[in-house]
């Protein structure tokens, strides 16, 4: 771009963010849909107002080879916020771009298993905070974020702010988490954070990829082959309360789920609806009169 077309970009991509503002877009989406303008430029260099329909399929297969289909969709739902918002032009392709539909099952650890995990794990912070996502059902953002004043110790409950949709809610905070809790924080005595960075007087939480680094090596000292994340934990924390007995709308409150449909699919991961399942299969087939061939 030369100097009077940058300058456009720039107007272009400061509007885009005023708009994103003033829509109440949180700020994780905020960095999204602005680096998708960021990227879509960067990939043309050329303002993102005169792209053509052929110009934005190349784009988007281009992209397809390249990321995953989560940052696609974040790409396309970012651009189509700049159409409508800042170019003021409707979104006609949407179309041409539609993410596979994919529902997968989360692997599970066993109690044991969760147990191994947070016993192996070497570091003490990354130690308490795998318990905390885990007794406490926490996404890995809001485990980072906690701080001292959302524990209330007289209630043992803790105020998760700002979950999936901006959303708050009240979980409870198991002694032993609470023990945990208070042991690691006297080791940095933080004036806000329950898990800062390591910097002296740091300002913001522990990185999130320290975390998930040392999950995977914990994993592997573990000899554990399952594809498990942070997230796990908490769909452990899901499936193994359901094994106890927990109905389905006290552990929707718990997750903050918005659709109960949402919940309801950890049912299947339990192992009383596997050992169901299974004895059904096998009740069926033990029916079966079967003479086998000799060869």
């Amino acid at each position: 771009m030369n100097q009077l077309q940058e300058q456009h970009y720039n107007f272009l991509y400061e509007q885009h963010l005023i708009n994103l503002r003033l829509q109440g877009k949180r700020p994780s989406t905020i960095d999204a849909y602005a680096r998708a303008v960021r990227r879509i430029t960067a990939f043309f260099d050329k303002t993102p107002d005169t792209l053509t329909m052929a110009d934005l399929k190349q784009y988007f297969n281009s992209l397809i080879q390249t990321h995953s289909w989560s940052t696609i969709k974040l790409d396309r739902n970012g651009l189509q916020f700049f159409y409508r918002y800042t170019l003021n032009k409707q979104w006609e392709w949407l179309s041409i771009v539609k993410p596979p539909q994919v529902k997968r099952i989360p692997d599970i650890l066993t109690v044991k298993q969760v147990s191994d995990v947070i016993n192996q794990t070497k570091q003490l912070r990354y130690q308490v905070f795998f318990m905390s996502l885990y007794s406490m059902g926490l996404r890995l953002s809001e485990g980072l974020n906690l701080t001292i004043h959302d524990i209330d110790k007289s209630t043992m409950l803790v105020h998760v702010r700002e979950g999936k949709g901006g959303k708050d809610r009240m979980v409870p905070m198991p002694e032993h988490t609470l023990l945990a809790l208070r042991n690691y924080w006297t080791t940095h005595r933080h004036a806000l954070l329950i898990f800062p960075g390591l910097h002296v007087n740091a300002k913001t939480h522990m990185d999130k990829g320290g975390v998930q680094k040392s999950l995977k090596k914990v994993l592997r000292d573990c000899r554990i082959q399952k594809l498990i994340s942070p997230h796990s934990l908490r769909h452990c924390f899901a499936t193994h309360l359901l094994e106890q007995g927990l109905d389905l709308r006290s552990l929707q409150q718990l997750l903050g789920h918005a659709s109960l449909n949402t919940t309801a699919r950890y049912t299947q991961l339990t192992k009383v609806k596997q050992r169901d399942m299974s004895r059904a299969v096998n009740k069926l087939t033990d029916k079966l009169n079967i003479t086998w061939s000799v060869k």
